[in-house]
């Protein structure tokens, strides 16, 4: 008989404890699932049943009703990937002896590919930062040379530790998703913007603070520059160097780094190191990137490709 108190609940919990301890995850990642996983429970609870002793009849239609309510495709396929892991740590603990999610499909779906910003844009970005007087263009440029230059993700580089060079100043220690740690080779145009910024780095320390553990402290709770403070000054930079603040992102840079990488012949397995990617195939994308941009280079610039092509002579 299946439980009717929620108890799939406690079940829940000690998933997510497992992700964080044992795994390593991301906390927004556990967070995501664990929301995700509540709300099947809620859902089935309603109808008298409980996530953790659930069937995969029960599966489906909680699925179904979630496809019928309009939720993205990208929603669902977190949802189907988080119902696959919860449910494979209730087997390996011996709560079930059978796993209903391995009979669920997960939704089909295109992956998108990032949007990159050409060289010459991102040279406009740093002509614009390096034009900006003081301490915030120091600190600025600093940003967009390791972000461009090394690939970060926006997390990873407002939170750089200092000092952020060790005995070998041709590399920086990361620490990324899952608190795992990478070395990463920072470009000779970044180590030289980081060096000029480091005599202002003082102006922004937390009021009476000597010292910090970061390389770009801020007077705020978190004690370095924020996220989503750097969003709003890379969209304040994107206007003035007329740029769409659309198409300008510390990920739209990330991507940049990676395409350019590309297109310079990087190998694959490299340019997974740097950017941190666990699956190679997330690395992948990009080569798709640099085909699509082939393609549009020739289909712009090559006579045969224009319409009609080259006039036969009579």
């Amino acid at each position: 008989m299946r439980g009717k108190s929620g108890g799939g609940a406690r079940a829940i919990e000690r998933f997510v404890e497992m992700l964080l301890a044992e795994r390593g995850a991301a906390s927004n990642t556990a967070a995501a699932y664990e929301r995700d996983l509540l709300l099947a429970d809620e859902w089935l609870m309603r109808r008298g049943e409980n996530l953790a002793q659930a069937g995969a009849n029960d599966l489906r239609a909680w699925l179904r009703a979630q496809t019928e309510a309009g939720m993205k495709e990208t929603t669902l396929a977190r949802r189907v990937s988080a119902l696959r892991q919860f449910f494979a740590f209730l087997t390996a603990e011996g709560d079930r002896t059978e796993d209903p999610s391995a009979e669920l499909d997960a939704p089909k779906r295109g992956r998108p590919l990032p949007k990159v910003l050409g060289r010459a844009d991102i040279a406009r970005l740093l002509e614009r930062a390096a034009a900006r007087e003081g301490p915030d263009g120091l600190r600025l440029v600093a940003l967009l040379e390791l972000l461009y230059g090394a690939g970060l993700r926006v997390s990873e580089l407002v939170a750089l530790p200092y000092p952020v060079f060790g005995e070998d100043d041709r590399f920086i220690r990361v620490r990324g998703k899952g608190a795992k740690e990478r070395l990463v080779p920072v470009s000779g145009p970044a180590r030289a913007a980081v060096a000029a910024y480091l005599p202002a780095r003082a102006e922004f320390l937390p009021k009476g603070a000597r010292t910090s553990p970061f390389l770009f402290p801020s007077r705020g709770a978190a004690g370095h520059l924020t996220r989503i403070r750097f969003h709003q000054i890379l969209a304040s930079l994107a206007l003035e160097a007329g740029l769409d603040p659309g198409r300008v992102s510390p990920h739209v840079l990330r991507h940049a780094f990676a395409t350019h990488l590309l297109e310079g012949g990087a190998d694959l397995r490299s340019l997974q190191k740097m950017l941190g990617h666990a699956d190679i195939a997330t690395t992948q994308i990009y080569t798709h990137v640099v085909e699509d941009r082939k393609k549009k280079l020739v289909l712009d610039h090559h006579p045969l490709a224009r319409a009609g092509g080259p006039r036969r002579r009579a």
